[in-house]
């Protein structure tokens, strides 16, 4: 299976996946209405990220995006991801 997560526009987590929850350690429940950038993505890749999430917002989606996930210990976890528009 795939980690599946996905926010609604303000940004925040409206799809949490049972991957994305072993992936990370954060439960569906813990993730929930949580803003994805601030909160999971590590500090030094927010700004790019948001761009990626903001383009796919608009419709333009991008293909194998490497992102730096923050797991619930503090971990880093490192996804190659696709970010695109619910449709």
């Amino acid at each position: 299976n795939a980690p599946i997560f996905g926010i609604d526009v303000d940004g925040n987590v409206n799809e949490w996946n049972d991957k994305t929850a072993e992936i990370t350690g954060f439960t569906k429940e813990e993730a929930f209405d949580k803003p994805l950038i601030s909160t999971f993505i590590v500090p030094s890749l927010r700004r790019s990220v948001q761009e990626v999430l903001d383009n796919a917002l608009r419709g333009k989606g991008t293909s194998n995006y490497e992102l730096e996930f923050r797991t619930k210990t503090n971990e880093v976890r490192y996804l190659l991801v696709n970010a695109t528009t619910r449709r």
